[in-house]
């Protein structure tokens, strides 16, 4: 029975480099990548999930585009594909495609499927939008397990609304490690 989860958000082509193009995305993804490798490395202890930003052709006209009016991760698009760095690791995990910022079928799948899991970790962007919401899903699917963020390992849509959404979920007892260090900060 596997005792971590690692949830790796949104680590996609529009979020880094593309559409929503983010210094702070950018900056993160070597250690991203080599939180990846270690959890595949202790694949007998640590389940790894991706999810990954789901839009279609009418975005444009949902509350979201309303209120983003950028469309991005356009359904089998280029902006929707994992990074580069990352799109091996996808393979032979499972990859849940969401419409919003949090994941119904991961909280599904987690209170169906995540019992064993005692420590759940998130990593990935945007640190104030889908990190987070998913990191409340983790939470409210499993209230018991220690839910934690590598703030290393994320970014935000900008660094204050990063901090502020560390904070939030600090509140919210989500453990956050590694704030300070991110290599965006440098």
């Amino acid at each position: 029975m596997k005792k971590n989860l690692l949830i790796v958000v949104d680590m996609q082509n529009d979020f880094v480099t593309g559409a929503l193009k983010n210094e702070q995305a950018m900056a993160i993804v070597p250690a991203v990548k080599a939180k990846i490798e270690a959890a595949i490395a202790d694949a007998d202890n640590t389940d790894i999930v991706f999810t990954r930003d789901t839009h279609h052709a009418d975005y444009m006209n949902t509350e979201e585009g309303a209120h983003l009016p950028v469309p991005h991760c356009m359904e089998g698009t280029w902006g929707w594909e994992v990074i580069d760095e990352l799109k091996d690791f996808t393979a032979g995990h499972k990859v849940f495609d969401k419409l919003t910022f949090g994941s119904s079928e991961l909280l599904h799948w987690l209170e169906n499927e995540g019992k064993s899991f005692q420590n759940i970790e998130l990593i990935g962007v945007c640190t104030d939008i889908c990190v987070i919401s998913n990191a409340f899903i983790a939470k409210a699917a499993l209230p018991n397990a220690k839910i934690s963020v590598d703030a290393a390992c994320t970014a935000g849509v900008t660094p204050a609304s990063h901090d502020n959404a560390l904070s939030a979920m600090t509140v919210c007892h989500i453990v956050v490690n590694n704030q300070g260090k991110e290599g965006w900060r440098e």
